[in-house]
C-alpha cells in the first residue's frame, strides 16, 4: 500500500476531502496516511476527521500525525501539499492592507498581483525546503502541489529540486460544471481541451462528447438572452472579446489584467459586480466553519458523510499504482508543450497518467492573443521566481513594476514604496534580499 504524506493537513475540510477521494478507491483503502502539520490543534481535529472518513467507507488506512515533517516524509510515496505560509494572519492581511494605503485594491490575492508576488516569495523557500527534505527521504516519491501562486511556485520546484512534481488545481473541472449549467448541457456530456497557465487557460475545444457540436455558440447565446450570471460577468465579457472562456474565476482573472479594478471607476467595479477583499471573507468564513467543525466532532458520534471532489489527486495516486489509465490536467513545466509561450514557464495541461507517471500532452501553438495575455502574468511570475531563487531584491520591485493591474494603478515610485513596506512588514516570513 502507497504512503501519502500530507503536508499542511491543518487544512481540515481539504484534507477530508482528499482523503475521501483516496480512501474510496478499494486498491487505496488501506494505504499508510501520514498527517503533518505545524499547528498541533488542527492536526488533531484532522487526525479525527480522518478516522470518521475511514469509517464512514469502511477503508482501513494506517493514520499517523505530527508535527516533524521530516518524520512524514521518510519513505513516502506521494507528498500532497498544502501550507499557507503566514497563514491568514499575518500574510494574507498585510496583502491586503498595506496596498489599500496606495489605493491599489484586490479581490484574491494569492496568484499574481502585488498579493501573488509576496504570497510567492514567501511560499517559495518552503516548498523549495520540503523538496530538499524529500531528496534526501524520499527521492523517488511524487509531490502533489496544490498551493498558490500556483504557476510561481512550480516554475521555482522545477528550477530548484529535482523532485518530480505536478501542481493541482480544480478550476479546469469546475468552470467546465459551471457552464454546463449555463447552457444546459450536462457536464457528463461535454468534451473540452484546455491549455494555458493555471487560472489563466482556456477551452481551446468546448464540444459535445457524442455529437462533436461545438458547445461555444450556445455560451454565445447565454450572452444573447441577457442570462449571464451576475458573479460571472468579466468571464463572459472576455469571451466575447477573446473568443475562448477563461478557466478560473471572474474575482480572479479581474486582477490579473488592467480593466476591471480602477479606484476612480466605482461604476465599473458595480458594473462587473467585483467583490473585492473577498479573499479576505472567505478566510473568515473558512475559520469559522473550521471552528464550527471541531466543536461538532466533539459533540457527535455520528458518522461524516463523504462524496467525491472533483480534484485530481487521487485519480493521479490510483492510476500510478494500478496502472489504470486517465486524463487529469497537470501544472508541469513547458518542455515544448506550448511552442509560443516561454521554455520552462509552468503550464496547465491535459496530462496521461498511469504506471509511468504523468505525460503532458503537446500542444502545439495556441492562439496567438491567448499567448500575449498570458505573457503580461508570465512576466510578473519569471521576475517573482527569480527573486526566489537568486535572492535579488531587484527582481521584486521589477516584477510588481510589470504586474498588470499594479501598474495600471500606481506610478513608478508608489511600486517601489509598496514593495519596501510589504518586505518590511512581512518580516521573518521572508528570506533576507540584497
Amino acid at each position: 500500500m502507497p504512503k501519502i504524506a500530507f503536508i499542511g493537513a491543518g487544512s481540515t475540510v481539504f484534507t477530508k476531502n482528499l482523503l475521501g477521494d483516496i480512501l474510496g478507491f478499494p486498491e487505496l483503502a488501506n494505504s499508510e496516511i501520514r498527517l503533518m502539520d505545524i499547528d498541533a490543534v488542527r492536526l488533531q481535529t484532522s487526525e479525527v476527521v480522518a478516522r470518521k472518513v475511514a469509517e464512514a467507507l469502511g477503508a482501513h488506512p494506517t493514520i499517523t500525525t505530527t508535527t516533524d515533517r521530516r518524520a512524514a516524509l521518510d519513505g513516502a510515496d506521494y507528498v500532497i501539499c498544502m501550507i499557507q505560509v503566514a497563514g491568514y494572519k499575518p500574510g494574507t492581511l498585510v496583502d491586503f492592507e498595506i496596498p489599500k494605503k496606495y489605493g491599489l485594491r484586490q479581490t484574491i490575492a494569492d496568484t499574481l498581483g502585488i498579493g501573488g508576488i509576496m504570497r510567492g516569495l514567501r511560499t517559495i523557500p518552503v516548498l523549495l525546503s520540503i523538496a530538499k527534505d524529500m531528496e534526501e527521504l524520499c527521492p523517488d516519491a511524487l509531490f502533489l502541489n496544490y498551493v498558490n501562486p500556483m504557476c510561481m511556485n512550480q516554475w521555482a520546484l522545477s528550477r530548484g529540486s529535482k523532485i518530480a512534481t505536478v501542481g493541482l488545481c480544480h478550476s479546469v473541472p469546475h468552470t467546465a460544471h459551471e457552464l454546463s449549467i449555463d447552457i444546459g448541457v450536462p457536464d457528463s456530456d461535454i468534451n473540452y481541451v484546455v491549455a494555458g497557465i493555471n487560472h489563466m487557460a482556456f477551452y481551446l475545444k468546448f464540444e459535445h462528447k457524442h455529437t462533436g457540436q461545438d458547445l461555444y455558440p450556445l455560451i454565445h447565446k447565454v450572452i444573447a438572452e441577457g442570462r449571464v450570471p451576475a458573479w460571472n460577468q468579466v468571464r463572459y465579457d472576455m469571451f466575447k472579446r477573446l473568443g475562448y472562456f477563461v478557466t478560473e474565476s471572474s474575482e480572479h482573472f479581474s486582477e490579473y489584467v488592467p480593466w476591471f479594478i480602477k479606484r476612480d471607476r466605482p461604476d465599473m467595479i458595480e458594473q462587473y459586480n467585483i467583490p473585492l477583499d473577498e479573499y479576505i471573507r472567505r478566510c473568515e468564513v473558512q475559520i469559522q466553519g473550521w471552528e464550527s467543525l471541531r466543536v461538532e466532532l466533539e459533540k457527535t458520534d455520528e458518522p461524516l458523510h463523504v462524496e467525491r471532489s472533483v480534484e485530481y489527486g487521487s485519480l493521479i495516486i490510483h492510476s500510478m499504482e494500478t496502472g489504470i489509465p486517465r486524463v487529469v490536467y497537470g501544472n508541469v513545466p513547458n518542455r515544448g508543450i506550448i511552442d509560443n509561450l516561454p521554455q520552462g514557464c509552468s503550464v496547465e495541461v491535459p496530462c496521461l497518467v498511469d504506471k509511468n507517471g504523468l505525460q503532458p500532452t503537446k500542444i502545439g501553438a495556441i492562439p496567438p492573443h491567448l499567448a500575449a495575455l498570458m505573457q503580461t502574468n508570465i512576466n510578473v511570475q519569471s521576475l517573482t521566481v527569480e527573486a526566489a531563487l537568486t535572492g535579488k531584491r531587484e527582481h521584486i520591485y521589477h516584477a510588481a513594476m510589470l504586474d498588470p493591474h499594479t501598474a495600471a494603478e500606481l506610478n513608478l515610485d508608489q511600486i517601489w514604496s509598496l514593495v519596501d513596506e510589504l518586505i518590511e512588514a512581512h518580516g521573518d516570513w521572508l528570506p533576507q534580499y540584497q
